[in-house]
């Protein structure tokens, strides 16, 4: 009984994790296609807010999608 638990644990836990990991990629892809977008709107100040305060949202995914790298290759390796 415990090891079907834990086995079928694992395996949603790893289904989890890679959906979650799309979804922080496809995220990143997104918000790095609207900062480059905008970045070229100079006249208007709240697009100029928005694209430097976008760097709130692009680094903790940027490392988020590094981290999921690393793990590929590591893994691979």
């Amino acid at each position: 009984m415990i090891s079907t638990v834990t086995t079928t644990t694992a395996a949603v836990t790893t289904t989890q994790a890679m959906t979650f990991g799309i979804i922080a990629v496809l995220a990143l892809i997104t918000l790095l296609a609207i900062k480059e977008i905008l970045s070229s709107e100079t006249n208007n100040k709240r697009v100029q807010s928005f694209v430097k305060g976008s760097n709130i949202a692009i680094i903790p995914l940027l490392l988020v999608f590094v981290s999921i790298v690393g793990f590929k290759v590591v893994s691979v390796i």
